[in-house]
């Protein structure tokens, strides 16, 4: 007894260590933060996430049925399992998933015969370990590592004891193996997946079995004392002792049976038990989230700062593995072949360009330049840079934004890849339509090459198209001419204005427009759909992300223009459905929001509070996103206005909570709002620290009277990448007023295309 003691005692010993040199951030953090979510209404679309940064798998109890996008609803009053899990959003479903359910009384193996009711009461849900006591009695708990989790299943005394393992939606095999106390196999199940794809599983339980079989979801049908099966729906049960308190420790690969017995191994093999696994992945997480280390505002505000963070922290997911000497490789979600190397999925562009990967820059830029020259390997795999990766390419939503990541990359010293590869295959993106979705390729792309617009109704959210082609076509020119690339840079410069020809300055909006060169008739700046994605007029007028001046200019100049970015939040918040037929959620949430047209539950808007530092009146967005901030987000489980998506809403808060954001992704460059917090100290890759002081800060005093960099005054509106990379001190004097006089100055201005960059990073 005491040998085992001594042992367990120096597997805890590491951890606690690593946990005693960092301040406990995880105490903050709430993965049930926007749970309470419906296909009606978002808060979110989140689940309790248990997971590592960026891991390959992740975890969570599951409350909706097999197939459901909505795996985990806040108002369910009952747990059916509890799944490994991938999924990124809702509305694309999971991939690569199992389950396991302990289950006591009689066995029941039916997904609705065996669901246990809840309360949150009994809830624990935080990034390294999940934990719940169902009515039945029954405690279940988990840990988690990159590619696997400890759990611990406690049943009640006097009562059956089984586990349930369910093979989900698609193919499955299992094979029992009682003397060895494990169960091994694999899944296939998901959407567009390689015919070779699998998620080979290896489960290694503590405690001997009294019983076992396996079943089939399809019809609940029971083998017991079967050793393997394998078909749709395959799963398996086993049966301890009653009472018992067994442990599991799971991991999977995508590339072999014998891969996750090493990824076992690696993880988990040391860590007898779930204590050692919690401990190593509160340190893990608490080393993570002190990157950034945030001192003052109020307990809630850092909840909510470190929650957003978090899920900040899940996407893109790993997608790779380690060989037994330490080399990375991965199986292609998109030829199904074995490649050496790093691969990233799990994320939409459409999404994630706009903060997510800017955020990325800044706290992981070894991981981000791993990424986008992943980016260039997909590209050779199946033909098409990634749009919406999930695992392989499904090409949704709208633009060509892998462009915008290479270019951002680039302009932020990140220069992993060989740009003209890049370049050529965003000409080929630019110049062609894939098969798989609007945004793999480009839809109407001949017609925005020779009419210089997408037509509206030829094709479907044309001007939304023309609007993200511009600025796409603006990273393609700035990465050439960055790289000194004569040919690329002339092709692209011809399209980057392109935005100019959708505006109307009749109704001073971005409209659609006919393929003879008519506007669209019957226009309604309220009305979603039609040539827009997820949006209206007001949300796309300002999707001129790389020539603000230019729009300035088109409106007449900077009273016209700030006057309607203030009439977005004083204009009644008033929906009509349009092509759509019926509110959706997005709608629904704007609504809710009550700030007129602003809709920042949906990406397309999310930079616009930020444009006033263009047109020389920087305190109101100073203003405007500390109201976003306070009233939008919150770490409970009602705690975003829409749509968490991959990651870019929670970063868009963590940018925002600095008191930055990436604006024109593409250019080195992050604009001002107002910190929430008194300091923010960002520890870099490089060893140094980058600290946002933020002097009498409080929710009167946003507004920004002076700033200095290093000791000197500061005046622009914004910051260079370098700048935060170099390390030393942003200071703000905060004040009640705004400094009407602060910022004013043309030199002040961030980057716009149609100014002479000046400002630009050549």
């Amino acid at each position: 007894m005491r040998i085992k003691i001594l042992l367990a005692l120096l597997l805890w010993l590491p951890a606690r260590h690593l946990l005693a040199d960092t301040p406990d951030l995880v105490k903050y953090v709430n993965t049930l933060q926007g749970t309470n979510s419906s296909f009606e209404l978002t808060r979110g679309n989140t689940y309790p996430t248990t997971a590592l940064p960026f891991a390959m798998h992740t975890w969570t109890p599951q409350t909706g049925v097999n197939g459901d996008g909505w795996k985990y609803q806040y108002a369910a009053d009952s747990i059916r399992g509890f799944q490994q899990a991938h999924q990124c959003s809702s509305w694309t479903n999971d991939y690569a998933v199992f389950s396991l359910m302990p289950v006591t009384g009689e066995l029941a193996v039916d997904q609705y015969k065996r669901a246990a009711r809840f309360d949150h009461k009994n809830e624990v849900a935080k990034p390294h370990y999940y934990k719940v006591t169902l009515d039945n009695n029954i405690t279940t708990e988990m840990s988690p590592t990159e590619r696997g989790v400890h759990a611990r299943f406690s049943f009640p005394r006097s009562q059956g004891s089984y586990i349930v393992l369910d093979g989900y939606t698609g193919m499955s095999m299992v094979k029992i193996l009682p003397k060895e106390r494990r169960i091994i196999g694999y899944v296939h199940n998901g959407r567009g997946l390689q015919n070779n794809f699998k998620n080979f599983f290896v489960i290694q339980f503590d405690k001997p079995f009294v019983a076992h079989g396996t079943w089939n979801n399809r019809n609940n049908i029971i083998t017991a004392g079967n050793q393997t099966d394998e078909g749709k729906g395959v799963g398996a049960y086993i049966q301890f002792r009653e009472g018992e308190t067994v442990q599991a420790r799971i991991a999977s690969s995508y590339i072999s049976p014998e891969q996750a017995e090493l990824n076992l191994d690696r993880e988990l093999g040391k860590h007898r038990k779930l204590e050692h696994t919690k401990a190593a992945a509160a340190a893990i997480w608490n080393k993570h989230l002190s990157r950034v280390l945030v001192e003052g505002g109020t307990e809630a505000e850092k909840a909510t700062f470190y929650s957003c963070f978090f899920r900040a922290s899940l996407f893109s997911r790993k997608f790779f593995e380690y060989k037994a000497n330490g080399e990375p490789y991965y199986f292609s979600p998109y030829d199904g072949r074995i490649y050496n190397g790093y691969m990233y999925t799990d994320t939409g562009f459409w999404d994630t360009f706009r903060a997510q990967f800017p955020l990325n820059t800044i706290l992981h830029p070894t991981m981000h330049g791993r990424y986008v020259n992943a980016m260039l390997d997909a590209k050779e795999q199946c033909g098409w840079l990634p749009s919406w990766s999930f695992p392989g390419e499904a090409g949704s939503m709208i633009g060509n934004h892998a462009i915008s990541l290479f270019a951002d990359a680039w302009a932020k010293g990140i220069r992993t890849f060989d740009p003209k590869e890049a370049l050529d295959a965003y000409f080929h993106e630019a110049t062609n339509k894939g098969p798989w979705g609007p945004a793999n390729g480009r839809d109407g792309w001949k017609e925005y090459f020779t009419l210089g617009y997408v037509p509206y109704p030829e094709v479907r959210e044309a001007t939304a198209k023309t609007l993200e082609y511009a600025y796409d076509d603006f990273c393609g020119y700035q990465l050439a001419k960055m790289t000194g690339n004569a040919f690329y840079g002339d092709v692209f410069s011809r399209q980057m204005y392109n935005y100019r020809n959708v505006y109307d300055p009749s109704t001073q909006f971005m409209r659609g427009r006919k393929k003879n060169g008519e506007w669209v008739s019957d226009f309604s700046p309220i009305e979603w759909g039609g040539p827009y994605t997820e949006g209206n007029a007001w949300h796309y007028h300002w999707s001129v992300f790389h020539d603000v001046q230019g729009l300035v200019n088109l409106m007449g100049g900077e009273k016209n223009f700030t006057a309607k970015l203030d009439s977005v939040f004083s204009v009644p918040n008033e929906v009509e459905v349009g092509t759509y037929g019926r509110m959706i959620h997005e709608m629904t949430e704007m609504v809710m929001a009550d700030m007129g047209q602003y809709a920042h539950g949906n990406q397309p808007i999310q930079h616009m509070p930020y444009l006033y530092n263009y047109a020389g009146e920087p305190w109101k967005t100073q203003k405007l996103t500390r109201t976003i901030m306070d009233k939008l987000y919150n770490a409970t489980e009602n705690g975003y206005p829409g749509d968490e998506d991959q990651g870019q809403t929670s970063s868009w808060y963590v940018l925002s909570a600095l008191g930055l954001y990436s604006v024109t992704p593409g250019v080195d460059q992050y604009v001002f709002g107002s910190p929430v917090f008194e300091k923010a100290t960002i520890s870099l890759e490089n060893g140094k620290q980058f600290t946002v002081e933020a002097l009498n800060n409080s929710k009167e005093n946003v507004y920004i009277q002076s700033a200095t960099l290093n000791g000197k005054p500061y005046s622009h509106n914004y910051i260079r990448h370098q700048d935060i990379a170099n390390g030393g001190v942003l200071r703000f004097e905060m004040g009640s007023k705004p400094a009407t006089d602060r910022g004013t100055r043309e030199e002040d201005k961030p980057f716009s295309l149609s100014s002479t960059g000046k400002n630009l990073q050549e």
